[in-house]
């Protein structure tokens, strides 16, 4: 891609995984790629087990606020990543999109959140050498 690569995550409630998602991507890409999350019910508020959980490895996500997922995010996107949000993302020709099939950290504490944290940088460092492959001399 020869502009800047936008991902849209969405997942039901836009309080958990999406958001644990967006802030890793933030956190290791920088202002290199542009960054969304929505949900299909998007919840009040961040699910605090995944706030807890980023702030564990330096990440803030306190200042996110889960979003209602509009066409024009996903049009805007050049990477749509769903996570449990089953047909509620509208499919655009041309866009790539992924499911990632990943534990629902709603209801769950941090012991049960923080694999599903690790897993989800994992996903993410794979999807970023995707995006920005590395030159080689």
């Amino acid at each position: 891609m020869s502009h800047k690569p936008s991902v849209l995550f969405v997942c039901v409630h836009n309080a958990g995984r999406s958001q644990m998602a967006a802030g890793w991507l933030r956190h290791l890409a920088g202002d290199r790629v542009e960054v969304r999350s929505a949900g299909s019910a998007p919840a009040d508020t961040v699910n605090p087990a995944a706030v807890q959980a980023m702030a564990e490895v330096g990440i803030d996500i306190t200042d996110q606020r889960p979003k209602l997922l509009e066409v024009d995010a996903v049009e805007a996107s050049d990477v749509v990543i769903t996570m449990g949000c089953g047909d509620a993302c509208p499919i655009f020709p041309g866009k790539r999109y992924e499911d990632w099939k990943l534990e629902d950290p709603a209801g769950q504490g941090i012991d049960a959140v923080r694999p599903i944290r690790d897993e989800i940088k994992n996903r993410i460092e794979k999807l970023l050498a995707d995006l920005l492959p590395v030159s080689r001399p």
